[in-house]
Formats: C-alpha cells, sequence, structure tokens
C-alpha cells in the first residue's frame, strides 16, 4: 500500500519536504513504517526519539496502518 506521511519539523528537514510517499505491505505497523524510514533517510536514526501520530491519536509502535489513514510524524521537541 502507499501511505502519505505528513513531517513536522526536523522531520520534514530530513525528508526535505513536507510529504512524503511511502509504499509497506498491507499489514505494516509503526515500526515498520520507522524501519523504512530509517534505510530511505539514515539522519532518523540520530532522533532520541520520533513519536508518530495515525488520524491525530499517538500511535505505539504495533500499531497497524491502513491506506487512508493520516500520518504525521512529530519529532522530539525541545524548548522552555
Amino acid at each position: 500500500m502507499n501511505l502519505k506521511i505528513i513531517a513536522f519539523g526536523i522531520a520534514k528537514e530530513i525528508i526535505g519536504q513536507l510529504e512524503h510517499s511511502v509504499e509497506l505491505p498491507d499489514t505494516a505497523t509503526v515500526a515498520d513504517l520507522k524501519l523504512v524510514l530509517i534505510q530511505q533517510f539514515p539522519d532518523f536514526q540520530k532522533l532520541a526519539s520520533l513519536r508518530v501520530a495515525i488520524n491525530t491519536e499517538y500511535a505505539n509502535d504495533d500499531a497497524v496502518l491502513r491506506v487512508n489513514d493520516e500520518i504525521v510524524l512529530i519529532p522530539p521537541v525541545s524548548g522552555g
């Protein structure tokens, strides 16, 4: 399945654009997505954490992705 990913912050900088498409098997999970992103963009390994939201809710690594999901990459945030 082809998934559209929306990236914010440093994740957007790593990818080089706001939106990115990823091809994954129909049974893919958030963990699978993260592995593919690291393969495509090795700088993702440098992030202390990377959260993924599916349809406006934070998702664990075992969450299954579906073709029409809104998938957002949320990098670590710092500041004060």
